[in-house]
């Protein structure tokens, strides 16, 4: 297996892009995943968002990153999928993205739905509605050879037969899943269950801890969590991790661990960092720089 981050760990520090890429260096990590950012924002402009525009040239960015000895595990374009405008805004981003990410030698694209049940829509409309956008997605990725993942993050997706539908939307070997163990936690799901469940289905996994205060007042009311303010192993989820990881290792996972959580500008993550090898070495998890 493989670690990496995403660079939302440095939302709060208002790290550049390039910021995570000098962390990541100086921290021998070698795999990153970042937000894109289709059109022009004052704060990324300023230097102030760590995530990546798609007005900037992949071809350049992917031999800056070589320069750093990283590449992308996996760039985010996840604009829910499940509501009246994900036709209109949420494919038109996505399949930009595929572009650009093959451009820039990333092998997966992060998708997902809304958090909460789509206004106006039933839970059948909205699937319905969902499976023609990605059929649309799965045509573009495929002549790209592109992944494209769901993630459990929303009101469908944390929900195991649901999240089962939508990966069955297409019959194509493009279609996989972004297991999150902080999600699927907080959204009152058991990780390990929904783990084993798609486990052939997984293409890369965000590895994230919950803290005990934020699992007792929002755990089963909530979907997801946009950053997690807890290291990996400080939380009550660590213990899902360490089997999540056990389940990964015997099915022969063999891509990233994208570390999520609040950064604190370096120490939070370094702590998760130093945590996650520790396990890795102790479930004889063997790492690939």
């Amino acid at each position: 297996m493989k670690i990496g981050f995403h660079t939302d760990a440095f939302n709060s520090a208002y790290f550049s892009f390039e910021a995570c890429l000098k962390w990541a260096q100086a921290n021998d990590v070698h795999y990153i995943e970042c937000g894109l950012i289709d059109g022009v924002s004052w704060i990324h402009g300023l230097g102030y968002q760590p995530h990546v525009a798609l007005y900037e040239d992949p071809i350049l960015l992917r031999n800056k990153m070589k320069s750093y000895g990283l590449q992308f595990s996996q760039v985010d374009a996840a604009y829910p999928l499940s509501g009246k405008d994900g036709p209109l805004r949420g494919v038109p981003y996505v399949l930009k993205s595929i572009q650009w990410a093959s451009l820039v030698g990333c092998p997966c694209v992060d998708t997902t739905d809304g958090m909460h049940a789509p206004e106006g829509l039933s839970d059948d409309e909205a699937m319905d509605l969902m499976k023609r956008s990605y059929e649309q997605i799965i045509e573009v990725a495929a002549a790209h050879k592109m992944i494209i993942n769901i993630e459990p993050h929303g009101y469908f997706t944390t929900r195991p037969d649901m999240m089962a539908r939508m990966l069955a939307f297409c019959d194509s070997p493009y279609l996989r899943m972004n297991m999150d163990t902080g999600n699927t936690f907080i959204a009152g799901q058991d990780p390990v269950v929904f783990l084993k469940r798609f486990i052939d289905k997984v293409a890369h996994v965000h590895i994230k801890d919950v803290s005990e205060s934020l699992a007792a007042a929002v755990r089963g009311g909530q979907t997801g969590i946009a950053v997690s303010h807890c290291a990996l192993g400080d939380g009550v989820n660590a213990d899902n991790i360490i089997e999540c990881l056990k389940l990964l290792r015997d099915s022969g996972y063999t891509g990233v661990l994208s570390m999520e959580c609040e950064g604190q500008a370096g120490p939070m993550i370094v702590k998760s960092l130093k945590w996650l090898h520790g396990q890795c070495s102790r479930l004889k998890i063997p790492l690939e720089a």
